[in-house]
């Protein structure tokens, strides 16, 4: 099968304490490691070690892990990247906690993505015995795991080339200047199963994170996200409201250190064979943010 999902988002952060309040009261993950000026979460309904990794010291994306089902899948992927002009490098078991051997190389975009087949399980908060729905005692948002991420390159076309080569991702929707076959791409939404996108990309700076989101179930659970930020003086960015691209229902709000998170909710389901969905920029406003159907500054400027 390839890569199945987008394993772990690392990131910076300029206070650990607020960090570790945001993250673990405000959003309920669970603290499964700390080490090395690194914490290591993961949401309820995640069974693997972990998806979020929280590194002392400023703002940002340092690294983006993605799991991959077979371990022969990483030879095929490093092929695949060194042919697409990547410098591929071998990671060992254990250099990133809880994960096993892989490889890892810098996109076209100037990020860091690393490919590895496996990750200690620890379970899930409600087991795989007769589970329950949901666990007794959530905490805050209570956010079952991480979903997707949203990231910045100067040459989108030539990203979206990449991940199709590298990964086999194929495009949901995309934003371009026009209709035209030859139309300057400005953003894409991409995935290789049904999830609508495991990560987008929109033009802009090189190394950039624009967010990354966690998944939450429906609307009510989307508007009571919204309600606990409120109540943890969490700044929000935009929401609730619904996307026309993806469909999905959204919050985007910052952490302590002014990384914008996202809450999504929804979204229809993605198969190779379905036509993909195209915004021309003028109707930009809406496909972001469907119902006020305009963009604020800080969305489109505020990156880390």
């Amino acid at each position: 099968m390839g890569v199945m999902r987008l394993g772990y988002a690392h990131v910076r952060v300029t206070d650990m304490t607020e960090a570790k309040d945001h993250y673990a009261n405000t959003m309920g993950l669970y603290q499964t490691l700390e080490q090395d000026g690194r914490v290591y979460y993961k949401g309820w309904d995640e069974w693997d070690h972990h998806s979020v990794v929280l590194e002392d010291g400023g703002v940002g994306a340092v690294k983006f892990g993605w799991k991959v089902q077979y371990e022969s899948d990483i030879d095929d992927i490093e092929k695949r990247a060194a042919n697409a002009g990547a410098a591929v490098q071998r990671m060992s078991a254990g250099e990133n906690p809880e994960v096993s051997d892989g490889i890892r190389f810098e996109t076209p975009s100037g990020h860091l993505f690393e490919v590895y087949h496996g990750q200690t399980a620890i379970g899930t908060e409600v087991g795989t015995h007769n589970p329950e729905a949901f666990p007794r005692h959530l905490v805050g948002v209570g956010v079952p795991g991480i979903d997707h991420t949203l990231i910045t390159a100067e040459d989108v076309a030539g990203m979206q080339q990449f991940l199709g080569d590298v990964f086999g991702f194929f495009a949901t929707e995309r934003v371009q200047t026009s209709l035209d076959d030859d139309a300057h791409l400005i953003g894409t939404w991409m995935t290789n199963n049904n999830q609508i996108h495991q990560i987008a990309v929109i033009e802009g700076p090189q190394a950039k994170l624009h967010h990354f989101a966690f998944k939450l179930s429906d609307w009510s659970d989307v508007g009571k996200a919204a309600d606990l930020f409120a109540m943890d003086d969490v700044p929000i960015d935009v929401g609730p409201t619904r996307h026309g691209i993806t469909r999905g229902q959204t919050v985007y709000f910052f952490d302590p250190s002014g990384n914008r998170n996202e809450v999504f909710a929804g979204g229809y389901l993605a198969y190779p064979d379905r036509p993909c969905n195209v915004w021309t920029v003028e109707a930009l406003g809406k496909g972001i943010f469907y119902h006020a159907r305009e963009l604020n500054d800080r969305f489109t400027t505020v990156l880390t």
